[in-house]
């Protein structure tokens, strides 16, 4: 007799499918079923497969029946007449047979369903006996974000932002488990060490069932081609014990062996038997960027044998999603942890203020000494700090800047290892220019803008103005790059007419007690000429600015006031600052009151043919932020009453947030290098408490 075949495909659409592929046979044939199910059994079952009952009915057949065991159950669509269930069923070609399975198999074909068929005269004409095997399936992640991988999640295979979205994360592996000849971990296609484990995010393959599959069947995990240029898979021999319970031995990586791969797309999986998990490990290898939004999907498919002549095919599919978690910047009022500056020849006095401002504020202190800096102090511009963050897991990574000084080999060679990761941006050296040092990177507190709620803040980046045709910008794959993160989106200021080009030279965020919890600080040309206008009425306008500076000649308070030409460049000066302030006054959602102008004058020098601007004196908003101790730049102002008036200025102004101000000597180690504290530091700072993806987008 003719046998006929029915593989309905199913996946993790709707979770509690079953996905059958079964034959039917007249006569005695004997035929076998395999019957896949991603289900909870102790929920109702539902439908596992179609089957249109007159394929396999003989020619003159006018009626069925039907008989199964106990763990099989079916439907009849249409519904049938009501009769006695003993009787025969009117047969027609649109009679469909739905059949499902309660619970997983023990043994290989210990179900059975048989369809009788019958004449006119309902006699009997043949009967089709079908042996089934029902297996329970199901690949599961933390698609719930808190932590644990539960079974099935009906969400596992999409992602949605929010406090009540799902959707697993997983973390780029960018740290390096090897102290010594480093090398990220996501650059090597093995396990180094099973500490490694805890930087990737937890998959488990859940089956229960007989105990081996059914000949010629086999489970099968795959990915896509680009999915697999972002994300690699590794799996555990174990094969009951939690893997994650030996996390510390650092021994028997080839317990780990590699499953995906971008050379590997799809790969054989072991079914266990019974009632078994195995555990994958998921790891992320690049951060979202203009080419890639994040996502990526694996899938798990049974496999049923054909012929020699033909592939295998897949008669269940489950699917999951993940997405890679972005890389996050902090801002000055988060708490600080470790602060980074240079040593150099000529910087002694500097560092002295630096080792007594961190250890008064309570903090720790890393030196980079020359024959690591060769010479370059700009901590600041080499490397901004940041975090990568999951449900199960956070360490700090750092962003390289492409500016490639001295410094270059700092962030990889001295900050990355375990728990500490590293990742850079490339750009051709002809398309780098001072923009893209990291004193041009700055990033907000948390903030709302018209109803729009930024808890991480907002980026912030130096670039040309919008109408120039020759201006200097950032380059384009750190831009792209930050665009490509989301949490915090980014801001573009002006600051193309600076010498150096940065952000932190004209502004800074502190911490508040008030209002949004921190005020945004802006250099004033006008805040400086007003308070050197007020000495020269009080009577002071001989008081010297540089006053006992070595190598450097005083000038009066009248003098700079008088000056027309000097006067006329702060006014350019503060139009370009004013065009700034108005921008983060809309994109941060700021009113006045929450903006302080600092008295901060600047001079414009000839940069190659255009003229741009230059800190007059120490830049004070160019302050290191620790906690509510700030570093500020001695500005070396004039002195009335055996005062600076500018550092008493400052103070009065920051003394009302009860910030304390201390003054550190950088002038001719930094400020007549075109930079200042914050140039020549770094901190690492604590990360939010606030979970990125809980984002309302």
């Amino acid at each position: 007799m003719q046998k006929k075949a029915f593989p309905p495909h199913t996946s993790s659409q709707d979770s509690l499918s079953l996905s059958l592929s079964f034959s039917l046979s007249l006569s005695l044939s004997l035929c076998v079923c395999v019957c896949v199910c991603s289900v909870n059994m102790a929920q109702t079952c539902h439908t596992s497969a179609v089957s249109v009952v007159s394929r396999s009915a003989p020619p003159s057949s006018k009626f069925f029946s039907v008989k199964c065991t106990p763990n099989v159950e079916y439907g009849i669509k249409p519904s049938p007449p009501e009769t006695s269930h003993l009787s025969p069923i009117p047969l027609n070609g649109n009679s469909v047979l739905l059949i499902c399975m309660k619970r997983a198999s023990q043994h290989e074909n210990d179900s059975k369903l048989s369809v009788r068929y019958y004449g006119g005269d309902k006699e009997v004409l043949g009967h089709a006996v079908l042996h089934l095997t029902a297996l329970e399936i199901s690949l599961d992640v933390d698609a719930d974000r808190d932590g644990v991988v539960e079974k099935n999640n009906p969400n596992k295979d999409s992602w949605t932002w929010g406090p009540n979205g799902h959707g697993a994360i997983v973390l780029v592996n960018c740290d390096s488990e090897r102290r010594y000849w480093k090398k990220l971990d996501a650059e090597q296609k093995y396990i180094s060490k099973e500490s490694d484990l805890k930087d990737m995010s937890l998959m488990v393959l859940r089956t229960k069932g007989p105990a081996k599959l059914p000949k010629g069947y086999k489970l099968t995990m795959h990915i896509s081609q680009s999915d697999a240029e972002s994300v690699r898979i590794f799996r555990t021999k174990s094969t009951g014990a939690d893997a994650m319970s030996n996390i510390f031995q650092n021994y028997a990586t080839r317990d780990y062996p590699l499953v995906l791969s971008s050379e590997v797309l799809s790969q054989e999986v072991p079914y266990l038997g019974g009632e078994a998990k195995m555990k994958f490990y998921v790891e992320g290898l690049r951060f979202p960027d203009k080419d890639f939004n994040g996502l990526v999907s694996i899938n798990l498919s049974l496999l049923e044998p054909i012929s020699k002549c033909f592939p295998e095919t897949p008669i269940f599919t489950d699917k999951v999603m993940f997405k890679v978690a972005p890389w996050i910047m902090t801002p000055n009022t988060l708490k600080p942890v470790e602060v980074y500056v240079c040593s150099t020849k000529d910087n002694y006095t500097f560092l002295k203020g630096m080792r007594n401002l961190v250890s008064n504020s309570g903090y720790k202190l890393k030196i980079c000494h020359e024959y690591l800096n060769r010479g370059d102090r700009w901590m600041q511009d080499e490397l901004e700090f940041g975090y990568i963050d999951s449900p199960h897991h956070w360490f700090p990574v750092v962003l390289d800047s492409p500016r490639d000084g001295k410094l270059e080999d700092f962030p990889y060679e001295e900050l990355l290892g375990p728990d500490f990761g590293y990742v850079t941006r490339v750009a051709e050296r002809k398309d780098v220019s001072t923009m893209d040092s990291f004193g041009n990177l700055e990033v907000s507190p948390p903030v709302t803008v018209n109803g729009k709620n930024y808890p991480l803040g907002r980026i912030i980046i130096g670039v040309a103005f919008p109408t120039a045709t020759k201006g200097r910008n950032m380059t384009k794959v750190v831009q792209d790059f930050l665009w490509a993160q989301e949490v915090q989106e980014p801001i573009a200021l002006y600051s193309d007419w600076l010498v150096v080009g940065h952000v932190d030279e004209f502004m800074t965020f502190v911490p508040a007690p008030d209002r949004k919890g921190f005020r945004l600080l802006l250099a004033s040309p006008d805040a400086g000429f007003k308070l050197f206008r007020d000495l020269q009425k009080d009577g002071h306008g001989q008081a010297k600015l540089f006053d006992g500076l070595e190598d450097e000649e005083p000038i009066s308070v009248d003098d700079i006031v008088n000056d027309d030409k000097f006067h006329n460049q702060n006014i350019y000066v503060q139009g370009c600052i004013d065009w700034n302030r108005d921008v983060l006054k809309r994109e941060l959602g700021l009113e006045d009151e929450d903006i302080i102008d600092l008295p901060i004058l600047f001079k414009l020098v000839d940069d190659r043919g255009v003229y741009r601007a230059v800190a007059y004196y120490p830049d004070m908003v160019n302050m290191i932020v620790l906690g509510k101790n700030l570093g500020i730049p001695k500005p070396f102002g004039p002195r009335v009453n055996g005062r600076c008036v500018l550092e008493a200025e400052m103070c009065s102004l920051m003394e009302g947030l009860g910030l304390r101000c201390t003054f550190i000597d950088n002038f001719a180690s930094y400020h007549k290098l075109l930079g200042e504290v914050h140039c020549g530091s770094n901190v690492i700072r604590e990360p939010y408490d606030f979970k990125w993806w809980n984002l309302e987008m």
